[in-house]
């Protein structure tokens, strides 16, 4: 990217080339301290592998590698993270409870067809001097990527946004998110509400209820996010765009027979 001042292309008009989202050009990664980025890269790598460690877990954990950290401080970190242990489920967001919580449905449901369910999440994205978070909104049965976004704040805003997006490629007939306040929000709900979604929510604690997501997490950050270590977000924006269109379009899934989720997605939509 050519700074603006310098720039005979707008950067809006950059942006638009290199398929980069423009609100993530004037995003910084969220600061900490380089031991606590450090800190926070072990633990979310241990938590991809281990979603069921703890504090007290963790801190064993840190200081087997050599950290002799304190509880109180992992336990600061895993908060700011996003990361929750109660049960084997990561949550990156917590509950609010004015908002509305609604039934998971899909307990012992068939995923049969295509825009049957669709879900989202959010994680932790680690990056060389910062972080970010990224949600993704994802069709379980073709495991199609719809939609993602960046934030360096857990807002409702981008969570909004991916659903804004993914909507324009269809209509689930069940929207599954997490309990977060983020999915929980009026502002949120009232989407999926007016477009006559049925709305499901995980159970507190149980990361099999958007196994889907979960399991995207793990692959783009093996993938793609670990090897990387990104500097700048507009570096990250344009990895992720990059890799989403690797794994939708090019990278088979053993479970999908070994087809792409775009093979099956869009040979199932026409």
């Amino acid at each position: 990217m050519i700074e603006a001042d310098h720039a005979e292309v707008s950067i809006r008009r950059q942006c638009d080339l290199l398929g980069l989202n423009r609100t993530s050009y004037y995003y910084q990664p969220a600061p900490e301290t380089e031991l606590n980025l450090t800190l926070m890269e072990l633990i979310d790598k241990a938590y991809t592998e281990h979603p069921f460690y703890g504090r007290r877990q963790m801190t064993t954990y840190l200081r087997n590698q050599g950290y002799m950290v304190n509880p109180k401080r992992v336990r600061r970190l895993m908060q700011k993270m996003g990361l929750e242990a109660l049960y084997p489920k990561p949550s990156t967001t917590q509950v609010n409870q004015d908002h509305r919580i609604y039934p998971y449905l899909l307990r012992g449901v068939k995923i049969t067809r295509l825009n049957q369910v669709w879900s989202t999440d959010i994680t932790y994205v680690p990056m060389a001097h910062g972080f970010m978070y990224l949600t993704a909104v994802i069709d379980w049965y073709s495991r199609y990527v719809l939609a993602w976004r960046l934030s360096n704040t857990l807002d409702t805003l981008f969570c909004i946004e991916a659903l804004q997006e993914a909507l324009l490629l269809g209509r689930p007939e069940i929207f599954n998110p997490d309990q977060g306040v983020q999915f929980t929000a009026e502002a949120f709900t009232s989407i999926l509400k007016s477009a006559e979604i049925q709305i499901s929510m995980d159970g507190k604690g149980r990361a099999l209820d958007n196994i889907f997501v979960e399991r995207l997490w793990r692959t783009v950050k093996y993938e793609d996010i670990y090897l990387k270590r990104y500097e700048t977000v507009p570096a990250l924006d344009q990895g992720m765009n990059k890799y989403f269109g690797f794994y939708k379009d090019e990278r088979p899934h053993s479970s999908l027979g070994d087809r792409t989720p775009a093979l099956v997605y869009l040979a199932t939509s026409r």
